[in-house]
Protein backbone atom coordinates (compact mmCIF):
# COMPACT_ATOMS: atom_id res chain seq x y z
CA UNK A 1 0.00 0.00 0.00
CA UNK A 2 1.51 3.42 -1.24
CA UNK A 3 2.25 5.92 1.63
CA UNK A 4 -0.14 9.05 1.64
CA UNK A 5 1.32 11.88 2.03
CA UNK A 6 -0.64 15.23 2.55
CA UNK A 7 1.27 18.22 0.79
CA UNK A 8 0.10 21.83 1.65
CA UNK A 9 0.59 25.17 0.10
CA UNK A 10 -1.03 28.18 0.55
CA UNK A 11 0.80 31.49 -0.15
CA UNK A 12 2.46 32.40 -3.72
CA UNK A 13 6.36 31.68 -2.91
CA UNK A 14 5.23 27.54 -1.40
CA UNK A 15 3.88 27.08 -5.40
CA UNK A 16 7.41 27.44 -6.87
CA UNK A 17 8.81 24.89 -3.95
CA UNK A 18 5.56 22.68 -4.13
CA UNK A 19 5.72 22.07 -8.37
CA UNK A 20 8.88 20.09 -8.46
CA UNK A 21 8.26 18.27 -5.18
CA UNK A 22 4.99 17.21 -6.92
CA UNK A 23 6.44 16.32 -9.83
CA UNK A 24 8.84 14.12 -8.53
CA UNK A 25 6.61 12.00 -6.46
CA UNK A 26 3.71 12.13 -9.21
CA UNK A 27 4.89 9.36 -11.00
CA UNK A 28 5.90 7.01 -7.63
CA UNK A 29 3.43 3.73 -7.02
CA UNK A 30 4.47 3.83 -3.34
CA UNK A 31 3.96 7.66 -2.50
CA UNK A 32 0.66 9.52 -2.80
CA UNK A 33 0.31 13.32 -2.07
CA UNK A 34 -2.58 14.59 -1.90
CA UNK A 35 -2.34 18.59 -2.33
CA UNK A 36 -4.26 20.97 -0.08
CA UNK A 37 -4.32 24.71 -0.85
CA UNK A 38 -5.04 26.45 2.64
CA UNK A 39 -6.37 29.85 0.73
CA UNK A 40 -3.79 31.81 2.71
CA UNK A 41 -3.24 33.99 -0.59
CA UNK A 42 -6.74 33.34 -2.48
CA UNK A 43 -7.34 35.43 -5.58
CA UNK A 44 -6.56 34.73 -8.88
CA UNK A 45 -3.34 37.30 -9.20
CA UNK A 46 -1.73 35.84 -6.12
CA UNK A 47 -2.50 32.10 -6.74
CA UNK A 48 -4.74 30.95 -8.93
CA UNK A 49 -2.34 31.85 -12.26
CA UNK A 50 0.80 30.41 -10.37
CA UNK A 51 -1.03 26.87 -9.88
CA UNK A 52 -1.63 27.17 -13.86
CA UNK A 53 2.02 28.75 -14.86
CA UNK A 54 4.02 25.82 -12.80
CA UNK A 55 1.59 23.09 -14.06
CA UNK A 56 0.43 22.35 -10.37
CA UNK A 57 -2.38 18.94 -10.51
CA UNK A 58 -6.02 21.27 -8.52
CA UNK A 59 -5.75 20.82 -4.77
CA UNK A 60 -7.83 17.64 -3.69
CA UNK A 61 -8.85 20.80 -1.32
CA UNK A 62 -9.02 24.16 -0.96
CA UNK A 63 -9.35 25.44 2.67
CA UNK A 64 -10.44 28.88 1.48
CA UNK A 65 -9.00 30.68 4.72
CA UNK A 66 -8.53 34.04 3.24
CA UNK A 67 -6.82 37.09 5.62
CA UNK A 68 -6.83 37.75 8.95
CA UNK A 69 -4.07 38.77 11.50
CA UNK A 70 -1.31 35.96 11.72
CA UNK A 71 -3.23 34.73 14.93
CA UNK A 72 -6.48 34.67 13.02
CA UNK A 73 -4.94 33.22 10.03
CA UNK A 74 -2.95 30.48 11.75
CA UNK A 75 -5.88 29.05 14.05
CA UNK A 76 -8.06 29.15 10.98
CA UNK A 77 -5.79 27.04 8.90
CA UNK A 78 -5.56 24.73 11.93
CA UNK A 79 -9.22 24.61 12.59
CA UNK A 80 -10.20 23.25 8.57
CA UNK A 81 -6.95 21.76 8.19
CA UNK A 82 -7.45 19.23 11.06
CA UNK A 83 -10.82 17.01 9.74
CA UNK A 84 -9.27 16.96 6.37
CA UNK A 85 -5.93 15.35 7.44
CA UNK A 86 -8.07 13.16 9.69
CA UNK A 87 -9.85 12.27 6.62
CA UNK A 88 -7.24 11.41 4.47
CA UNK A 89 -5.36 9.18 6.93
CA UNK A 90 -2.17 10.90 5.62
CA UNK A 91 0.91 9.12 7.38
CA UNK A 92 2.84 12.33 6.97
CA UNK A 93 2.52 15.75 5.90
CA UNK A 94 5.12 18.13 3.94
CA UNK A 95 5.36 22.03 4.22
CA UNK A 96 7.45 24.28 2.61
CA UNK A 97 8.68 28.02 3.68
CA UNK A 98 8.00 30.07 6.40
CA UNK A 99 4.28 31.27 6.06
CA UNK A 100 1.41 30.91 8.22
CA UNK A 101 0.23 27.73 6.38
CA UNK A 102 3.97 25.81 6.92
CA UNK A 103 3.61 26.41 11.07
CA UNK A 104 -0.16 25.53 11.16
CA UNK A 105 0.69 22.31 8.76
CA UNK A 106 3.47 20.96 11.08
CA UNK A 107 1.51 21.96 14.53
CA UNK A 108 -1.77 20.11 13.00
CA UNK A 109 0.40 17.05 11.75
CA UNK A 110 2.63 16.64 14.29
CA UNK A 111 -0.55 16.70 17.16
CA UNK A 112 -1.74 14.11 14.71
CA UNK A 113 0.36 12.17 15.23
CA UNK A 114 1.75 12.11 10.94
CA UNK A 115 5.37 12.50 10.47
CA UNK A 116 6.25 16.34 9.65
CA UNK A 117 8.47 16.96 6.75
CA UNK A 118 9.60 20.84 6.16
CA UNK A 119 11.52 21.72 2.78
CA UNK A 120 13.27 24.61 3.30
CA UNK A 121 14.42 24.12 6.98
CA UNK A 122 16.70 25.66 9.10
CA UNK A 123 16.63 29.13 7.48
CA UNK A 124 17.42 32.08 9.80
CA UNK A 125 17.55 35.70 9.87
CA UNK A 126 18.28 35.85 14.09
CA UNK A 127 15.71 38.50 14.34
CA UNK A 128 12.14 37.22 16.23
CA UNK A 129 10.47 40.88 15.00
CA UNK A 130 9.95 38.81 12.23
CA UNK A 131 6.55 36.37 11.77
CA UNK A 132 8.18 34.26 9.66
CA UNK A 133 11.77 33.48 11.75
CA UNK A 134 8.95 32.20 14.57
CA UNK A 135 7.60 30.52 12.24
CA UNK A 136 10.22 28.44 10.96
CA UNK A 137 11.90 27.67 14.32
CA UNK A 138 8.12 26.57 15.59
CA UNK A 139 7.98 24.00 12.36
CA UNK A 140 11.91 23.04 12.30
CA UNK A 141 11.25 22.15 16.42
CA UNK A 142 8.56 19.95 15.20
CA UNK A 143 9.54 18.06 11.83
CA UNK A 144 11.05 14.79 11.81
CA UNK A 145 12.52 15.27 8.55
CA UNK A 146 14.19 18.81 7.55
CA UNK A 147 15.20 19.51 4.18
CA UNK A 148 17.66 21.78 3.39
CA UNK A 149 18.45 24.32 0.66
CA UNK A 150 22.07 25.60 1.56
CA UNK A 151 24.45 24.78 4.08
CA UNK A 152 23.83 27.66 6.75
CA UNK A 153 20.55 25.96 7.51
CA UNK A 154 22.10 22.66 8.12
CA UNK A 155 24.61 24.28 10.52
CA UNK A 156 21.59 26.33 12.24
CA UNK A 157 19.53 23.23 12.69
CA UNK A 158 22.87 21.31 14.56
CA UNK A 159 23.54 24.02 16.32
CA UNK A 160 20.13 23.82 17.54
CA UNK A 161 20.39 20.29 18.43
CA UNK A 162 18.75 18.74 15.94
CA UNK A 163 19.92 15.08 14.76
CA UNK A 164 21.96 14.90 12.10
CA UNK A 165 20.36 11.71 10.39
CA UNK A 166 17.09 13.82 9.97
CA UNK A 167 18.56 16.88 8.08
CA UNK A 168 18.96 16.29 4.52
CA UNK A 169 20.60 18.71 1.72
CA UNK A 170 18.73 18.60 -1.09
CA UNK A 171 18.83 22.04 -2.67
CA UNK A 172 16.42 24.69 -3.78
CA UNK A 173 13.30 23.56 -4.65
CA UNK A 174 12.61 27.36 -5.92
CA UNK A 175 15.70 27.37 -8.07
CA UNK A 176 14.09 23.53 -9.95
CA UNK A 177 10.80 25.27 -11.21
CA UNK A 178 13.36 28.62 -12.17
CA UNK A 179 15.16 26.14 -14.66
CA UNK A 180 12.04 24.77 -15.93
CA UNK A 181 10.05 27.46 -16.80
CA UNK A 182 12.40 30.07 -17.55
CA UNK A 183 12.40 29.55 -21.27
CA UNK A 184 8.60 29.61 -21.52
CA UNK A 185 8.34 33.11 -19.32
CA UNK A 186 11.24 34.90 -21.59
CA UNK A 187 8.41 34.59 -24.33
CA UNK A 188 6.05 36.19 -22.63
CA UNK A 189 5.01 39.66 -23.99
CA UNK A 190 5.22 41.39 -20.77
CA UNK A 191 7.74 43.49 -21.68
CA UNK A 192 6.64 44.90 -24.95
CA UNK A 193 3.26 45.59 -23.03
CA UNK A 194 5.55 48.00 -21.08
CA UNK A 195 7.10 49.43 -23.40
CA UNK A 196 10.44 48.13 -22.32
CA UNK A 197 12.12 46.11 -24.80
CA UNK A 198 15.10 47.28 -25.04
CA UNK A 199 15.48 49.38 -21.69
CA UNK A 200 17.17 49.36 -18.75
CA UNK A 201 14.70 49.27 -15.55
CA UNK A 202 14.19 48.46 -11.71
CA UNK A 203 12.04 45.75 -10.17
CA UNK A 204 10.64 46.18 -6.39
CA UNK A 205 8.68 43.91 -4.66
CA UNK A 206 7.85 44.93 -1.23
CA UNK A 207 5.23 42.67 1.62
CA UNK A 208 6.71 42.50 4.94
CA UNK A 209 4.87 43.87 7.72
CA UNK A 210 7.79 45.70 9.01
CA UNK A 211 8.50 47.40 6.00
CA UNK A 212 4.96 48.43 4.99
CA UNK A 213 2.95 48.16 8.26
CA UNK A 214 5.38 51.20 9.81
CA UNK A 215 4.30 53.92 7.80
CA UNK A 216 7.74 56.14 8.56
CA UNK A 217 9.68 53.09 7.34
CA UNK A 218 7.30 52.43 4.58
CA UNK A 219 8.04 56.54 3.87
CA UNK A 220 11.20 56.13 4.08
CA UNK A 221 11.55 53.15 1.66
CA UNK A 222 9.35 55.17 -1.23
CA UNK A 223 11.82 58.30 -0.54
CA UNK A 224 15.04 56.36 -1.37
CA UNK A 225 13.36 54.27 -4.53
CA UNK A 226 11.43 57.84 -5.36
CA UNK A 227 15.07 59.37 -5.95
CA UNK A 228 16.39 56.18 -7.28
CA UNK A 229 13.66 56.55 -9.76
CA UNK A 230 15.28 59.68 -11.37
CA UNK A 231 17.91 57.96 -12.65
CA UNK A 232 16.59 54.23 -13.02
CA UNK A 233 12.24 53.67 -13.53
CA UNK A 234 10.90 51.30 -11.37
CA UNK A 235 8.48 48.95 -11.92
CA UNK A 236 6.49 47.99 -8.90
CA UNK A 237 3.88 44.62 -8.85
CA UNK A 238 2.20 45.72 -5.65
CA UNK A 239 1.35 43.52 -2.89
CA UNK A 240 -2.66 44.37 -2.11
CA UNK A 241 -1.48 45.34 1.52
CA UNK A 242 1.21 47.36 0.56
CA UNK A 243 -0.88 49.37 -1.93
CA UNK A 244 -3.50 49.19 0.48
CA UNK A 245 -0.57 51.14 2.81
CA UNK A 246 0.85 53.42 0.52
CA UNK A 247 -2.88 54.87 -0.15
CA UNK A 248 -3.57 55.23 3.62
CA UNK A 249 -0.70 56.70 4.45
CA UNK A 250 -1.19 59.14 1.51
CA UNK A 251 2.18 58.09 -0.04
CA UNK A 252 2.67 60.37 -3.44
CA UNK A 253 4.70 57.96 -6.04
CA UNK A 254 6.79 60.24 -8.53
CA UNK A 255 5.97 59.45 -12.05
CA UNK A 256 8.87 56.85 -13.16
CA UNK A 257 7.62 54.46 -10.11
CA UNK A 258 5.09 52.47 -11.89
CA UNK A 259 2.90 50.75 -9.65
CA UNK A 260 1.64 47.74 -11.47
CA UNK A 261 -0.42 44.62 -10.36
CA UNK A 262 0.50 41.58 -9.05
CA UNK A 263 1.81 39.40 -12.01
CA UNK A 264 1.51 35.66 -13.35
CA UNK A 265 4.71 33.89 -12.39
CA UNK A 266 5.64 34.04 -15.60
CA UNK A 267 5.68 37.34 -16.33
CA UNK A 268 7.10 38.30 -13.32
CA UNK A 269 10.00 35.73 -13.55
CA UNK A 270 10.66 37.37 -17.20
CA UNK A 271 10.40 40.63 -15.36
CA UNK A 272 13.32 39.77 -12.81
CA UNK A 273 15.56 38.13 -15.58
CA UNK A 274 15.72 41.31 -17.68
CA UNK A 275 15.56 44.17 -14.49
CA UNK A 276 18.87 46.04 -14.18
CA UNK A 277 18.36 46.01 -10.68
CA UNK A 278 16.14 44.42 -8.70
CA UNK A 279 14.68 46.21 -4.98
CA UNK A 280 13.14 43.62 -2.83
CA UNK A 281 12.30 42.49 0.93
CA UNK A 282 10.80 38.93 -0.63
CA UNK A 283 13.72 35.91 0.39
CA UNK A 284 12.97 33.92 -2.71
CA UNK A 285 13.31 36.70 -4.95
CA UNK A 286 16.97 37.17 -3.12
CA UNK A 287 17.40 33.43 -4.10
CA UNK A 288 15.97 33.43 -7.94
CA UNK A 289 17.93 36.82 -8.30
CA UNK A 290 21.15 35.30 -7.47
CA UNK A 291 20.45 32.04 -9.94
CA UNK A 292 19.75 34.38 -12.90
CA UNK A 293 22.99 36.63 -12.22
CA UNK A 294 20.99 40.01 -11.28
CA UNK A 295 21.69 42.70 -9.04
CA UNK A 296 18.96 42.43 -6.04
CA UNK A 297 19.43 45.11 -3.01
CA UNK A 298 17.23 43.49 -0.28
CA UNK A 299 15.41 46.14 1.80
CA UNK A 300 16.08 44.69 4.86
CA UNK A 301 18.67 44.87 8.04
CA UNK A 302 19.30 40.58 7.75
CA UNK A 303 18.74 37.93 5.58
CA UNK A 304 17.79 34.03 6.24
CA UNK A 305 19.13 33.07 2.91
CA UNK A 306 23.00 33.99 3.72
CA UNK A 307 24.17 32.13 0.45
CA UNK A 308 22.52 34.72 -2.03
CA UNK A 309 25.52 37.17 -0.54
CA UNK A 310 28.15 34.82 0.02
CA UNK A 311 27.68 33.31 -3.35
CA UNK A 312 25.32 35.89 -5.84
CA UNK A 313 24.44 38.96 -6.72
CA UNK A 314 22.19 40.12 -3.88
CA UNK A 315 23.42 42.68 -1.23
CA UNK A 316 21.47 43.91 2.12
CA UNK A 317 20.74 47.71 1.91
CA UNK A 318 18.75 48.61 5.37
CA UNK A 319 15.31 50.36 5.44
CA UNK A 320 16.58 53.94 6.23
CA UNK A 321 16.87 56.31 2.97
CA UNK A 322 20.33 57.04 3.71
CA UNK A 323 21.42 53.60 3.87
CA UNK A 324 19.30 52.13 0.80
CA UNK A 325 21.11 54.87 -1.26
CA UNK A 326 24.70 54.18 0.04
CA UNK A 327 24.23 50.48 -1.09
CA UNK A 328 22.54 52.04 -4.47
CA UNK A 329 25.62 53.97 -4.98
CA UNK A 330 28.18 51.14 -3.99
CA UNK A 331 26.13 49.01 -6.98
CA UNK A 332 24.65 51.43 -9.66
CA UNK A 333 26.85 50.69 -13.06
CA UNK A 334 28.38 47.87 -11.79
CA UNK A 335 28.10 44.04 -13.38
CA UNK A 336 28.06 42.16 -10.09
CA UNK A 337 29.48 38.61 -10.32
CA UNK A 338 28.43 36.29 -8.64
CA UNK A 339 28.22 32.01 -8.69
CA UNK A 340 25.18 29.82 -7.79
CA UNK A 341 25.42 27.93 -4.60
CA UNK A 342 25.83 24.04 -4.29
CA UNK A 343 23.07 22.55 -5.47
CA UNK A 344 20.92 24.84 -6.48
CA UNK A 345 21.00 23.09 -10.05
CA UNK A 346 17.29 22.15 -10.70
CA UNK A 347 17.67 18.25 -9.14
CA UNK A 348 16.18 19.63 -5.55
CA UNK A 349 13.19 17.88 -6.24
CA UNK A 350 14.89 13.95 -7.25
CA UNK A 351 16.54 14.58 -3.95
CA UNK A 352 13.43 15.46 -2.18
CA UNK A 353 11.72 12.63 -3.59
CA UNK A 354 15.16 9.92 -2.84
CA UNK A 355 15.01 11.64 0.75
CA UNK A 356 10.86 10.50 1.33
CA UNK A 357 11.45 7.57 0.41
CA UNK A 358 15.08 6.49 2.58
CA UNK A 359 12.70 8.36 5.78
CA UNK A 360 9.49 6.05 5.11
CA UNK A 361 11.92 3.14 5.04
CA UNK A 362 10.92 2.24 0.84
CA UNK A 363 13.19 -0.05 -1.10
CA UNK A 364 15.80 2.01 -2.68
CA UNK A 365 15.22 2.10 -6.38
CA UNK A 366 17.05 3.49 -9.37
CA UNK A 367 15.88 7.66 -10.04
CA UNK A 368 16.03 9.34 -13.13
CA UNK A 369 17.62 13.06 -12.80
CA UNK A 370 15.52 15.33 -15.08
CA UNK A 371 17.59 17.93 -17.15
CA UNK A 372 18.03 21.06 -15.42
Amino acid sequence: MSKKLAVLAGARPNFMKVAPLMAAMAEDSDLDPVLIHTGQHYDDAMSGSFLRDLQIPPPKHHLQVGSGTHAQQTAEIMKRLEPVLIEESAEGVIVVGDVNSTVAGALVGSKLGMAVIHAEAGLRSFDRTMPEEINRMVTDAISDLLLVTEESGRVNLLKEGHDEKRIVMVGNLMVDSLRRHLEDALKTDIVRRLGLEGKKYGLVTLHRPANVDDQEKLAEIVGALATISTELPLYWPVHPRTRARIQSGGLALPERIHLLEPLSYFDFLHMQAKAETIFTDSGGIQEESTVLGVKCLTLRENTERPATIEYGTNRLAGTSAGSILSAWDAVRGQNLRGSIPPLWDGQAGVRCHAALRKFFALPVREKSVVNA
